[in-house]
């Protein structure tokens, strides 16, 4: 396994992160077709993950509903020290309107109910799910630096955040002297190349590390599916819950591919795709998901795999966006003033 400091803390984890999204059961959509996993089945795949080099974990309170930070925190209860663990917080846990988003009262209530869950006095990486138009980010960057006082979460990150959302909290954090976020975890995939507009940049400029969620966008770049849209394989996620939103048409192009480099060097589609984001600088880690002790082994497969200038050209060449303003136009400008800049 290949450790990566997160963004510009002290702290070391893994390229690869287990997900625990497929931890548990739920009758609440959509983590009715995505939480599987008992406590036995969850237990294998996190043992498995710790015999691979694996020291980085993520959950969230809503998946199912909590299940899934209980069976985490079970499954590494003997190795809690060695492990990095990231949970999130911010969607609906309840019926009542403060039972969700950012307040001051529901961030504090939620993260004693996650430690609970998770058996540990200490959160390693705090994140919140997504940006709350309603909380001012002052008084969720406050709640926030409050729990690291307290030494109930060690750092703070977000997720599916744009970049002006980013910069907005990263520049209260900077004036008003309080914890900034760390890291930033984002949808990041060859059929979701979005982020390289904006959050990347920012990324890079402000130090925060990526975490890449949903690395083969939902299974559509496992293999499985054809361009009819069908699943070779039965169950498949993808099939009953069609997110994330691709361009299928450009993704299958894509998929072919990688089709094409993987038989060439012996590997499959998901460690290719994978070991495409693993060569992009920006990102500190991928986290994925599993059903199955065979997928995971397969996944963890695409550390060793080190693509050619060539192969990681190919595929940013078929998975290529247009550029869009002010894109092209800063990088026209970058060019005139530093023809190195292209």
């Amino acid at each position: 396994m290949q450790y990566k400091q997160l963004g510009r803390t002290g702290l070391y984890v893994s390229r690869l992160c287990l997900g625990a999204m497929t931890f548990g059961t739920s009758d609440v959509a959509p983590w009715n077709a995505v939480g599987v996993l008992d406590q036995k089945g969850a237990g294998k795949l996190v043992d498995q993950a710790l015999d691979a080099g694996i020291n980085f974990f993520d959950t969230a309170n809503v998946y199912s509903r909590g299940q899934s930070e209980i069976i985490l925190g079970k499954a590494l209860a003997k190795h809690r020290d060695d492990v990095v663990i990231a949970t999130k917080a911010t969607g609906s846990m309840g019926d009542g309107p403060n039972q969700q988003g950012q307040s001051r009262p529901h961030l504090l209530h939620e993260v004693e109910a996650s430690l609970k869950r998770l058996g540990t006095d200490h959160i390693d990486l705090y994140q919140v799910h997504a940006w709350d138009p309603i909380t001012p980010i002052e008084e969720v960057l406050t709640t926030l630096d409050d729990l690291v006082r307290s030494g109930k979460v060690r750092y703070i990150g977000c997720s599916n955040y744009a970049a002006w959302q980013m910069a907005t909290a990263l520049g209260v954090s900077a004036t008003r002297g309080l914890e900034s976020f760390v890291s930033t975890q984002s949808f990041y995939s060859l059929v979701g190349r979005d982020l390289e507009d904006e959050i990347i940049p920012l990324a890079e400029h402000s130090g925060l590390g990526v975490l890449v969620w949903s690395p083969l966008a939902g299974g559509f770049l496992s293999g499985k599916f054809t361009r009819d849209g069908e699943s070779s394989e039965s169950g498949a996620r993808r099939a009953s819950f069609d997110f994330p939103p691709v361009d299928k048409d450009q993704g299958y192009d894509i998929v072919d591919s990688l089709k094409e480099i993987a038989d060439s060097i012996g590997a499959t589609v998901p460690q290719v795709a994978l070991a495409w984001l693993l060569a992009k600088p920006a990102v500190t880690s991928v986290i994925v998901g599993a059903k199955r002790e065979d997928q995971l082994a397969d996944n963890l497969g695409a550390v060793d795999l080190e693509l050619t200038s060539a192969q990681v050209e190919r595929l940013d060449d078929v998975s290529a966006i247009s550029s869009r303003y002010p894109g092209w136009m800063l990088a026209r400008q970058a060019e005139q003033r530093d023809p190195n800049a292209a």
